[in-house]
């Protein structure tokens, strides 16, 4: 490989889930940053239909966590990884079509890749209440909130793993 398929290789190698962040804020502009870099993730048709809503006031992060139980870190930044389902059938997609939900999976490693590029840490969340995020963030009826990434700088010491690291299934059986 080349020098620089070799970084990059190494960057997807190297990322990392934090549980456990510090107290650190995240710069506004690096936030910015990792939400910006949704755009250049892989979408179904380049339509772009997974909204990413930016969170960094405390107050909101507190209360979104206590909708998420899946947010073990107490980020100092998020951001909400979201369908509107209204653009879809706009398009012509069914507002549960699988293709909605793999980029949204597109869109998260994307992000997640590019907060590990410029020194964050981050964790999905997929464990919370659907419709207390979109009452919380104000979200039209047709915008459901699928995914939160948690941003932050990772605390010092981190939870052990929850599963087994480094294991592949074979589908050669």
């Amino acid at each position: 490989m080349s020098g620089e398929a070799d970084r990059v290789y190494d960057a997807i190698r190297s990322r990392r889930v934090a549980r456990q962040m510090d107290d650190r804020p995240v710069d506004p502009a690096d936030l910015d940053r990792v939400v910006r870099a949704a755009r250049y993730a892989p979408n179904a048709g380049n339509r772009r239909l997974q909204p990413v809503i930016p969170v960094s006031s405390p107050r909101l992060l507190r209360l979104l966590r206590l909708v998420a139980p899946g947010m073990l870190a107490r980020p100092p930044a998020a951001a909400v990884i979201c369908i509107d389902r209204g653009r879809a059938v706009d398009f012509g997609f069914r507002p549960d079509a699988p293709g909605l939900f793999i980029d949204v999976g597109t869109v998260a490693a994307t992000m997640l890749l590019a907060a590990h590029a410029i020194g964050l840490a981050s964790c999905p969340v997929t464990s919370f209440s659907r419709a207390a995020v979109a009452r919380l963030l104000g979200l039209g009826e047709s915008i459901t909130p699928q995914l939160i990434v948690c941003l932050g700088h990772a605390a010092a010491t981190q939870p052990p793993p929850m599963g087994p690291v480094g294991t592949q299934a074979s589908v050669n059986r």
